[in-house]
């Protein structure tokens, strides 16, 4: 018996089955099961399977000369930090997020920059999830009215390919690409074929009259881009637009650039009329004090290429039931699991029978593994009722012996102590990267969560305060 083509497949996985359901018997998601679009012969494709004959012959590698991709600055410093200096012509820049994070708000504000910027030229944003009026509302909240803004409100992909044609913009936003349909092929507007037929499409144009592109994607409950995996790879750049809904912070993350380093991280801060830029987010994850308290240590992180503070906070209570509580947040709850018990080992820390909580300062999501030291510090700081320094940061991994093991970019991270006022820092002891002091900073380098808390202690003793 012949075996069946496939004929649907599922958006969340890539899973293909011979019918429609509604439950993907591979990744268990409800409603993700679309009808593929038949497979149409590739032109010039003879039937013996011959090629045709190429326009533009193949070259050898040493006679192709490498140019300096010339870039356009939108006039939004942190902005064009994401992208790698400002947009080439032609990019296609996929911006993905979580519904009300911000996506339209944030390239509503590009639009208003990169029109200002050229008062000659227009800025065309296409919209199929809101109308002019609802665009033009948030436009007036935020102040981003350019004259040289064009509205449109359209969900076929042939009327967006006309008003690209009438108006001829420099740049082209488009809201979103899962709202976008086009009559060549069939399924409904956000399945499979339709995204990778409207983003190819949206691409030829953009290569071919060099103009920048900017598409606004659907995210998936992990935060992932919604849609077939070759949406991303179709694209030339791909950010990631995070934020909590409990506070203003929103983290714009380059996970692909084709035309820069794939791992910027910029910051901004959620107001009433729109988005501002964080161009030091020094203060947003460290609390303010005049007098030091039991139970917290700032570490110097890093996310992406950019070196942040970070303060941990730990409290130990008494038990109000047998069984004593875990209370994570901002960090991996399984790895502060790990670093207590490491603690409990190697710093006499007993804890076993307490309620434990560790957080992180102004919502920030840390995932560094140089944070284990701070962590460690907190918690000892916490059971011992003694305050960290308030001029001292700590930075390093922490293995399961006790070890502090090296991290990644460490003078970036002693770069960013120094600038910030510390007086001395905590770093590990040994590792390829060589630490160096900068001005009245003070590198301490410690092999042993042990030898870190003696340290400490000669450190407080010679300012008469106290530590864990």
């Amino acid at each position: 018996m012949s075996r069946k083509a496939a004929a649907f497949a599922c958006s969340a996985c890539q899973a293909e089955v011979v019918q429609w359901v509604g439950r993907c018997p591979r990744c268990s998601e409800f409603g993700t099961v679309v009808e593929l679009a038949r497979a149409r012969s590739l032109p010039g494709l003879k039937s013996s399977g011959s090629g045709s004959t190429p326009d533009r012959p193949a070259r050898r590698l040493v006679d192709v000369a490498a140019d300096t991709t010339p870039r356009e600055p939108t006039g939004l410093a942190e902005f064009d930090r994401a992208i790698g200096g400002g947009l080439v012509a032609g990019q296609v820049v996929l911006l993905a997020g979580e519904p009300g994070v911000g996506k339209s708000t944030l390239l509503s504000t590009v639009a208003d920059a990169v029109a200002s910027r050229h008062p000659d030229e227009c800025v065309l944003y296409v919209s199929g999830e809101e109308s002019v009026e609802q665009i033009s509302l948030r436009a007036r909240r935020i102040g981003a009215l350019a004259p040289g803004v064009m509205l449109a409100d359209e969900t076929d992909l042939g009327a967006l390919i006309g008003h690209v044609e009438a108006l001829m913009p420099r740049l082209l936003i488009v809201d979103s690409v899962q709202a976008i349909a086009s009559a060549a092929v069939d399924g409904r507007a956000g399945g499979v074929t339709q995204v990778q037929e409207v983003a190819a499409v949206l691409t030829r144009i953009a290569k071919a009259r060099q103009m920048p592109l900017l598409l606004i994607g659907q995210s998936t409950r992990e935060n992932a881009v919604a849609g077939p995996r070759a949406l991303e790879h179709i694209v030339d750049t791909v950010l990631t637009f995070e934020g909590d809904r409990h506070t203003s912070l929103r983290l714009l993350r380059t996970v692909k650039n084709r035309y820069g380093p794939a791992d910027e991280v910029v910051c901004y801060e959620q107001a009433d009329d729109g988005l501002r830029e964080v161009p030091d987010p020094a203060d947003l994850f460290r609390g303010h004090r005049e007098q030091p308290v039991p139970g917290t240590c700032v570490t110097i992180t890093v996310d992406g290429r950019r070196a942040m503070p970070a303060e941990i906070q730990a409290l130990i209570a008494e038990a109000s039931s047998p069984n004593p509580r875990r209370g994570i947040s901002g960090l991996d709850s399984a790895r502060v699991a790990m670093l207590l018990a490491v603690s409990e080992k190697w710093a006499d820390l007993k804890a076993g029978g307490n309620d434990v909580f560790v957080a992180t300062v102004g919502g920030a999501k840390l995932s560094d593994p140089s944070a284990d030291l701070a962590i460690c510090l907190a918690l000892a700081s916490a059971r011992l009722g003694a305050a960290m320094p308030p001029d001292v940061a700590v930075v390093g991994e922490v293995a399961l012996s006790g070890d502090i093991r090296p991290v990644p970019m460490l003078n970036q991270r002693i770069a960013e102590a120094a600038r910030l006022g510390y007086r001395r820092l905590v770093v590990p002891k040994g590792g390829r990267e060589k630490p160096a002091a900068r001005g009245d900073l003070t590198v301490v380098a410690v092999d042993h969560l042990e030898v870190a808390l003696t340290r400490l202690r000669e450190i407080s003793q010679s300012r008469g305060r106290t530590a864990p």
